[in-house]
């Protein structure tokens, strides 16, 4: 599981585009701003509406094909992310992180 909820979306948007880390992080800082929303407190809820209503713009301008489609696969995603956290489970990549740290 991503540490944050803004690092699990940054994340998701940089798979789904050709967007760099640098650029997937700095489109949903400037996102999360537009819509008045701190990165490191944003809850399911809130970025969910930004992903719906700011998002698609701004990844728009940024040359990403389909933005509108994209964002909806990034808020079905969030239910994914609510229900492990709410479980307390670790993800298959956090167990082989932490087996692969000893």
């Amino acid at each position: 599981m991503a540490d944050s909820l803004f690092e699990f979306i940054a994340a998701r948007i940089q798979e789904l585009t050709d967007l760099d880390q640098l650029e997937a992080r700095g489109t949903l800082r400037i996102a999360l701003k537009e819509a008045g929303l701190d990165p490191r407190s944003v809850t399911v809820e809130h970025m969910s509406v930004m992903l719906e209503r700011t998002m698609p713009r701004e990844l728009a301008a940024r040359g990403v094909d389909a933005p509108e489609a994209l964002c909806a696969g990034l808020v079905a995603t969030l239910k994914d992310y609510e229900a492990a956290e709410e479980a307390g489970g670790e993800s298959p990549e956090d167990v082989f992180r932490r087996l692969g740290s000893r």
